[in-house]
């Protein structure tokens, strides 16, 4: 059988790093070939080769078994590669249509837009992802989660014999990945050939034929997915042995309670919430997209509005009506989307680190203290094992585990007692992911309260001591980790008929 693609002894450098070493990957019809290692591995710039986003600088690479070198996104689209980036590459002041079918617009005479074509093509790509969405709506309402399906139907749009999924359900919760599932093995049976790029070591199991690790830049080995235990495929991804286990949940009952919440609502979104978080405490929040998680965290950090209930931050009742007023509380909050909501991703490390508390480096006069800039930046950078060549490097030159370390930086300089975390781990690599889940429980050792909310049911269980489930605006029990189970979460997540009395 002839490869879809093949490519052999690709190298890739930029300045500084050496980030293809002689790399070898083939993809068959009609299997999925997942393509796994740490943030920095080299998957990525792989994938923009295979692409034709960036070009090879040695190496060999054939399509359909002929020498291929596209030199685009849209040459490698004439080859039939399409690419689904982790990155969202949508256009927020149009509409879904209009971003689906971007220069292949149906139109009338004299060049005109045909707008019910446009709408009527978008909504049956729509229907074959059973993605319920109106071609109308404008992108920029909608949250993370339903932009990537909008970007997965634009990609799915071109009608590609050979897809690159990169990280393609790090926004999607478990019922929108099952859909993604669906399209993916039709696909399959279509011949279609899918690479996956995905952090999430269950999915691999559960649709990949087979997998390659990179590590450090270098091939490490091709592997059968059905016979290789994900303990073998972590170790040769990181080189060492990751431990996933659960800490043994500690007694909290008779530390104060740093966060209370009361009857919390605001319009049909959060409806008569109410929990407490001690200190000492991670609670976890699941439930599936829509079940208000988010809009309860974006309450109490003050970026949305509330229509009643009561906040009270180290027993003291709080009218928290602005970020900065959650921050002089001692409230941090790490959003979902860290690029755009976290970080100055165009500015240094050092930046990033201060830029929530200028006022402590900056004298009466409006000067900056350098010195003391950089020192602050330094001993963050040490403390939370930043991966980074100086605290001048951009942001955006470091993996995801090491931005969000950066954002984790900036609100432990804060000193803020309560920090809620949006998605900590999405689009991190499982070696990362557990210096993540340490972080967190060390700073829940300290004595901060912490709040996780996350789409991913394993890490809600091995992060939280209890975890509070949303359905519909509305929270439908808290339950102790021991003996909570993925099965009992998700009967709580899908509640609508019947909602439960919160346990505290």
């Amino acid at each position: 059988m002839t490869n879809l693609v093949e490519m052999k002894g690709i190298q890739k450098r930029f300045p500084g790093v050496h980030a293809l070493k002689a790399v070898q990957f083939d993809l068959r019809p009609g299997e999925v070939h997942a393509l796994m290692g740490e943030n920095g591995a080299g998957k990525s710039t792989l994938m923009k080769i295979m692409s034709g986003i960036y070009a090879r600088d040695e190496g060999e690479m054939f399509v359909d078994g002929k020498p291929a070198a596209p030199d685009g996104p849209r040459s490698a689209q004439d080859l039939g590669i399409g690419i689904i980036h982790q990155e969202l590459s949508l256009m927020n002041d149009l509409t879904a249509a209009q971003n689906v079918l971007i220069g292949r617009e149906p139109r009338l005479r004299f060049g005109r837009l045909d707008e019910a074509a446009l709408n009527a093509q978008a909504a049956e790509i729509f229907k074959s992802l059973n993605l319920d969405m109106d071609p109308r709506t404008m992108v920029g309402t909608q949250t993370v989660a339903r932009q990537q399906l909008i970007e997965i139907a634009k990609t799915l749009s071109y009608k590609p014999r050979v897809l690159i999924m990169d990280e393609p359900t790090a926004a999607l919760n478990d019922v929108e990945i099952n859909e993604l599932f669906k399209v993916i093995e039709n696909l399959k049976a279509d011949g279609v050939g899918i690479v996956y790029i995905s952090h999430r070591m269950d999915e691999i199991k559960r649709i990949a034929d087979r997998v390659t690790i990179l590590r450090d830049g270098a091939y490490i080995d091709t592997v059968k997915a059905s016979d290789t235990p994900l303990s073998t495929i972590i170790h040769l991804m990181v080189g060492r042995e990751v431990t996933q286990d659960a800490s043994k949940t500690p007694d909290l009952s008779g530390n104060p309670i740093a966060l209370e919440v009361r009857n919390l609502s605001r319009s049909s979104v959060v409806k008569d919430v109410s929990f407490e978080v001690r200190k000492g405490e991670i609670l976890g929040f699941a439930g599936l997209m829509g079940a208000g998680r988010t809009e309860v965290a974006r309450i109490i950090f003050g970026a949305d509005p509330r229509d009643s209930g009561d906040i009270l931050v180290q027993g003291q009742p709080l009218d928290i009506r602005s970020p900065n007023e959650a921050v002089q509380a001692g409230i941090g909050y790490l959003s979902e989307d860290r690029k755009h909501f976290g970080l100055a991703v165009d500015m240094t490390v050092r930046a990033n680190v201060v830029m929530a508390y200028m006022s402590k480096f900056t004298s009466p006069l409006g000067v900056l203290n350098e010195t003391a800039m950089e020192e602050t930046a330094r001993k963050y950078v040490d403390q939370l094992g930043i991966q980074t060549p100086s605290d001048m490097q951009d942001v955006r030159l470091l993996s995801g585990g090491n931005q969000q370390k950066v954002v984790i930086a900036k609100w432990l300089l804060r000193d803020c007692d309560v920090l809620i975390f949006d998605e900590p781990t999405r689009g991190i690599d499982v070696g990362a992911k557990s210096e993540i889940y340490d972080l967190l429980e060390s700073l829940a050792a300290q004595g901060r309260a912490i709040i996780v909310i996350s789409s991913e049911l394993p890490e809600v269980l091995r992060l939280s001591h209890r975890i509070a489930v949303m359905c519909e605006g509305r929270l439908t029990g808290i339950v102790q980790r021991e003996g909570a189970t993925q099965e009992t979460i998700m009967e709580l997540a899908t509640q609508t008929d019947k909602i439960k009395e919160p346990a505290k």
